[in-house]
């Protein structure tokens, strides 16, 4: 169905809240997302996380600290017909900018998310002893992706919106493709911007101890984004469909509590989430479903170091592949296996 239809048949049924259920036509590219994505046994540890933190004791004052982790991703409710009211506005067709009709009302579906992250390992050098334990919790999120039907502001209509215990609220504004085969993960590096980029340089020591050291035996911060290359290795990836959302775009951004601003301030996020059907069948003769994501939020501390104003840009990185829980089957696979 047309979006255009979509929205009409919104406008008069008014706004609902259900249970989300998979190939939901308001949802649009969000359609695959219901249900519950987890580590599987297969995929074990696939997750891992690289951050910066300010820390009194090194010799440069800050450490890095990886973990590996197991997650559980759901998407259980969505909120349809949800009317933001307005007069005659601009929109968007296929990604292009077109005149406006005569009804500015904008109509969202929300899909809600609940994300926990079990660490199954971990270390961080300079050690400082604060790196925590195998099977600690260590990151919940509750959130909202957002579907934006009609008059979307500079052709985005994807939203996702955070709510991150740290005290950080974020609103990241994207758009959606869809890709036949398995999706293109770019190279990206884990180092600092804002100061040298030389690893035998001495404030780089934390970098170069895990760039020769991975953690694990496999995580290099240097490039973090590998490993989900390697995971896709032999894999027989039909259609991925692409989530890209970013808080630099007009519009978005991150607000923190004053205690972060003025010590760590979390400045900018993006992230892209693959959504992989793949020529395998689950038990109930379904695509086996995949997803992959790879987020980078930089955090900012110190005076850069390179001559220009501002603060270093401690990239923050987590990535993971999971795969969908097919319905019907219960899902006991616990967080931290022992």
């Amino acid at each position: 169905m047309k979006k255009s239809d979509i929205v009409k048949k919104m406008k008069t049924s008014g706004r609902h809240l259900a249970k989300a259920k998979v190939g939901d036509e308001v949802l649009g590219p969000l359609g695959l997302l219901p249900g519950t994505w987890r580590n599987v046994p297969d995929l074990n540890g696939f997750g891992w996380n690289m951050i910066a933190l300010p820390f009194a004791d090194g010799p440069s004052h800050y450490r890095l600290l990886c973990n590996q982790y197991n997650e559980t991703l759901t998407f259980t409710t969505v909120s349809d017909s949800v009317p933001n009211r307005g007069l005659q506005t601009t929109g968007c067709e296929n990604g292009n900018e077109i005149l406006p009709g005569n009804d500015g009302d904008q109509f969202v579906a929300a899909l809600d998310y609940a994300q926990s992250i079990t660490q199954i390992d971990q270390d961080d050098f300079p050690q400082s002893g604060l790196a925590g334990n195998k099977c600690d919790v260590i990151h919940h999120e509750p959130g909202l992706w957002l579907n934006m039907l009609n008059h979307e502001t500079n052709c985005y209509d994807l939203a996702r919106l955070a709510s991150v215990p740290h005290g950080d609220s974020v609103l990241a504004l994207g758009t959606s493709s869809e890709i036949n085969g398995a999706p293109v993960i770019p190279d990206f590096s884990g180092l600092p911007e804002g100061t040298t980029t030389d690893l035998n340089s001495p404030y780089l020591a934390p970098y170069k101890h895990f760039n020769d050291n991975p953690f694990g035996g496999v995580f290099n911060p240097v490039d973090p984004n590998e490993l989900l290359k390697e995971a896709n290795k032999g894999v027989n990836i039909v259609k991925t469909t692409v989530l890209d959302v970013d808080t630099t775009r007009d519009g978005a951004g991150i607000n923190n509590i004053p205690f972060i601003v003025k010590q760590a301030n979390a400045g900018d996020m993006k992230s892209t989430f693959w959504i992989q059907e793949l020529a395998e069948k689950d038990v109930n003769g379904d695509p086996i479903l995949r997803l992959q994501y790879s987020q980078v939020i930089f955090i900012d501390f110190f005076a850069r170091r390179d001559g220009a104003p501002g603060l270093i840009r401690w990239p923050h990185v987590s990535i993971n592949t999971l795969q969908k829980v097919p319905e019907g089957v219960e899902d006991d696979a616990p967080d931290c296996p022992v």
